[in-house]
């Protein structure tokens, strides 16, 4: 992860958030007036004091009616700050999330490939999450209680000029002082906290996969005991920064109560030198004692900011991050008419998978390719689909490099189907449209004769609107398989890559989908990716992937 100070940090997640500004300052607006409401209703409770003792001051009845507007207008204000600020919080959670999954789109495959996905659920969750009250919780109180001071400080200093800088000083020592000793004092307990938890997602979540493996092993206790030790190791971390907000809250709490006591002695101090007269001793410390919420809301953010800020720095790092293949946008469109590997050499890391590979695929033709597992075969569809750029030699698609074709245009020149076909939780139907979004029920029908899957569907209760259950977990691995094919059939992209299509499948039904790929071979080019001798019968060219060469 790399390592920005808060500062930096902060800066760039308010750059985030630029469409909501109006509403941003339409909270700080609500929040000041709001919170100098509450103060002058204290204020206003002084001068009653006042006039009862029988001190120069407003009337009773002035007195009256100013509490009951500052009274309404607080209830309405504050009303009007929180609307604001749950409008915001739930339109920045759908703003940065639709930032990240952009990021993520643009980074997948190549960086995502192997990346821990439980940490990547953290991220998308709860880190974003905590970045909500960053922005509704922190930016917006800073403001206020900027403005508030200024305010505040403005009419303690009318009555005499060193009571306005002791107020100064103490919401200094209260909002700024207080929450950069505590944020010192957590350290990298933020940080700590976040990846652990990120870990411990991870860890649950992979268990859940492997559920079945860890039954029939009988390793559940073990499993069990790693969990343990590593919520342990959360709660542990999480049990030290919640002493440390409770020091804090002790520590700010004091603080306030001595600067209370601070401004009535030099208030009185200053009335004994003839300096202020005693609305000047009882206004400027009531008003003092009225007004640290907003300062206190700051000085409590000094332990969570950090968690906040690490949260910030993992969102920041997958939105900071470059892809290593980048997207086309503004080239020619083409219409496919062949491909080529000319001379390839591709490595994964300092592993080399593929090595001065060359592959002719003429426009209407079926290439087979048959190879040991970890040959490259899989890799090089791969390399033709773009998910990643080749490292020496070339990729050409109509006579023209990969590389300089609009993504969009090369997405729907070619189709993919792969020996683990992903089902998102939703109905059979809505899998299919992935291909497809505006496809009709016949299309899908079609779709799936080909694949040799109708037949199937339509046995199930509720036919095209059967629910796969979550990772397609309802059906079978042909049966998924199936619906990968189907998928392909329904895109109907002119050139089709298809990598071990049949290896769940029976001899049946593999003989039923070779003979659709066969008859839908007019206007189609195929790549054909097996292991399977039998799937080869209808490649019109074979080629073999040995010891990263090709023959």
């Amino acid at each position: 992860m790399k390592r920005r100070s808060n500062f930096i940090v902060m800066t760039q997640l308010i750059k985030l958030i630029k469409p909501l500004t109006g509403y941003m300052l339409l909270a700080i607006l609500m929040g000041f007036l709001g919170h100098l409401c509450a103060s002058f209703l204290t204020i206003f409770g002084g001068y009653a004091v006042l006039n009862l003792l029988g001190f120069s001051a407003p009337t009773l009845t002035v007195i009256f009616i100013c509490v009951c507007v500052f009274a309404l207008f607080r209830g309405i204000l504050r009303y009007a700050e929180q609307a604001c600020n749950h409008f915001i919080a739930f339109k920045l959670l759908a703003f940065i999330r639709d930032k990240v999954f952009q990021a993520l789109r643009k980074l997948c495959p190549a960086k995502l490939e192997g990346k821990d996905k439980g940490n990547l659920i953290s991220i998308i969750t709860s880190d974003i999450e905590l970045l909500e009250v960053f922005y509704a919780h922190t930016i917006s109180p800073a403001a206020i209680a900027f403005l508030f001071t200024i305010v505040l400080c403005l009419f303690i200093g009318r009555f005499h000029w060193l009571l306005g800088i002791t107020a100064l000083a103490i919401y200094l020592i209260v909002g700024i002082v207080i929450p950069i000793l505590i944020s010192k004092a957590s350290g990298d307990d933020g940080i700590q906290f976040r990846t652990q938890s990120g870990d411990l997602s991870s860890f649950v979540l992979d268990n859940l996969r492997g559920l079945s493996e860890t039954i029939q092993y009988g390793q559940g206790r073990k499993r069990l005991e790693e969990m343990n030790q590593k919520t342990d190791a959360l709660i542990i971390n999480e049990e030290r920064m919640k002493k440390i907000i409770g020091h804090n809250i002790a520590i700010t709490n004091t603080i306030i109560l001595l600067s209370d006591l601070i401004m009535l002695f030099l208030s009185i101090m200053l009335y004994q030198k003839g300096r202020i007269e005693v609305d000047g001793v009882l206004i400027s410390t009531i008003a003092l004692m009225s007004s640290f919420g907003p300062v206190v809301a700051l000085a409590n953010l000094g332990s969570t900011l950090q968690n906040t800020f690490a949260a910030g720095n993992r969102v920041l790092d997958i939105l900071e991050e470059s892809p290593l293949v980048k997207e086309i946008t503004e080239e020619n469109e083409l219409s496919f008419s062949g491909a080529a590997a000319e001379h390839v050499t591709f490595s994964y890391d300092e592993e080399e998978v593929l090595s001065d590979i060359s592959v002719n695929i003429p426009q209407h033709s079926i290439i087979g390719i048959v190879g040991k597992s970890g040959s490259g075969k899989s890799t090089l569809l791969k390399l033709l689909m773009r998910f990643w750029n080749v490292q020496s030699g070339s990729v050409k698609i109509s006579n023209t490099e990969i590389s300089q074709i609009n993504t969009a245009n090369l997405r729907d020149m070619e189709s993919l189907v792969t020996q683990q076909t992903h089902l998102f939780h939703d109905s059979i139907a809505c899998n299919l449209r992935i291909a497809k979004l505006d496809a009709t029920q016949e299309e899908l029908e079609t779709a799936c004769k080909k694949a040799s899957i109708h037949d199937f569907i339509m046995s199930l209760p509720k036919g095209y609107n059967t629910s796969v259950g979550e990772l397609g977990d309802t059906l079978s691995g042909g049966e998924r398989q199936r619906l990968g094919l189907a998928r392909a059939f329904l895109h109907n992209a002119p050139f089709v890559l298809l990598d071990e299509p049949t290896s769940n499948l029976d001899s049946l039904n593999e003989a039923v989908i070779l003979k659709s790929l066969h008859e839908e071979r007019e206007g189609k080019t195929v790549v054909l990716v097996s292991h399977r001798q039998s799937t080869m019968r209808i490649a019109d060219t074979i080629y073999s992937v040995e010891n990263v060469r090709m023959s």
